[in-house]
């Protein structure tokens, strides 16, 4: 495989990865709620990326989405593009995007990957919609009896388990739990499917299933096959994989919670590279939170005599500003 030693991993002990069990978030005792946020903020401290279990997700559900996944990605290639980006209500955000449509990672192939982005559902007299807020609007939906339904439903339960998250993070800043309330009220986020063929036997050099980048909104959570394929930065060993672990999803921070925390917590760069010589698919959820809040140090993360590292934005303008620095 061309430029393959470009693509390795280290392989961390079982041990070394953090696995919370976030159920305890929602234990009657405070004891309880500040053992999870103690481990949270370890993890937050360090690479910024944590297994979650306890999460209460049916497992029926999770396996009902990756089955619509694949029924999405399995439709010619026709249908889809009929779907794509460029068709969604204004700046809505939703649809299609063909393999290789986007570059993660300057100077590198494009990814190998194929995705289709789903929002929450908004009707076009819907005032953020008539507005043309960006992100906000109608989904695009194939003609798949029972896609919808499913993975709307799924959308649902991540928004949940990401309403228990900030809790959790609210306490690991030492923040009363209800801290990110008005953040996440009114939130925007997108559920993303992805379709990641196998790393060709002849791949150029850099390319890969995702290019290196960070995320740029809150906390991310990712649902991955057993195809693997993730890699995570590592100051001191480099690229480590993040391997799937059953029951689990991957959490990980993006740039607003650095931000947010004065680069107390870590927005940390991943990739994909998908070695498995077969088909990988990944369900990544991505948060921002409400596109109005306003975004200035947290009281907690201040440093006396220090100024803030950031000026205060509205999440809108970061994630205007992230794509500017990004995408140019």
């Amino acid at each position: 495989m061309a430029n393959a030693s470009n693509l390795a991993a280290v392989e961390l002990p079982r041990e070394r990865l953090p696995v919370i069990d976030v159920s305890g978030l929602q234990a009657g005792q405070s004891a309880v709620r500040q053992r999870v946020a103690a481990q949270m903020r370890a993890a937050c401290l360090d690479k910024g990326f944590f297994y979650v279990t306890g999460h209460g997700v049916a497992p029926t559900l999770i396996d009902a989405a990756v089955a619509e996944a694949k029924r999405f990605f399995a439709l010619p290639l026709d249908s889809k593009m009929a779907l794509r980006l460029e068709n969604s209500w204004k700046r809505a955000n939703r649809g299609y995007s063909p393999l290789r449509g986007q570059v993660l990672e300057k100077g590198t192939p494009a990814d190998l990957k194929e995705s289709f982005y789903i929002g929450i559902e908004l009707p076009l007299d819907d005032p953020r919609v008539a507005a043309g807020k960006q992100n906000h609007g109608p989904n695009q939906w194939p003609d798949l009896p029972g896609f919808s339904q499913t993975l709307m439903a799924y959308f649902g339960e991540m928004m949940r388990v990401e309403h228990l998250l900030l809790r959790g993070l609210a306490l690991s800043l030492d923040l009363d739990e209800h801290y990110f309330d008005a953040y996440y009220r009114d939130a925007t986020a997108t559920l993303r499917l992805l379709h990641y063929p196998p790393q060709p036997a002849a791949a150029l050099p850099d390319e890969k299933g995702c290019g290196a980048h960070t995320d740029f909104g809150g906390i991310t959570l990712l649902y991955q096959d057993d195809a693997g394929g993730l890699q995570v930065w590592d100051q001191d060993y480099g690229w480590v994989h993040m391997p799937p672990i059953p029951g689990t999803f991957v959490a990980n921070l993006g740039d607003l919670i650095a931000r947010w925390t004065n680069d107390r917590y870590r927005s940390t760069l991943h990739r994909v590279v998908n070695l498995s010589g077969r088909a990988r698919y990944s369900l990544p959820f991505f948060f921002p939170g409400n596109p109005d809040y306003r975004i200035e140090c947290l009281p907690t993360c201040k440093v006396p005599g220090v100024a803030d590292r950031y000026a205060p934005v509205t999440v809108a303008e970061h994630l205007i500003e992230r794509i500017r620095q990004s995408y140019g």
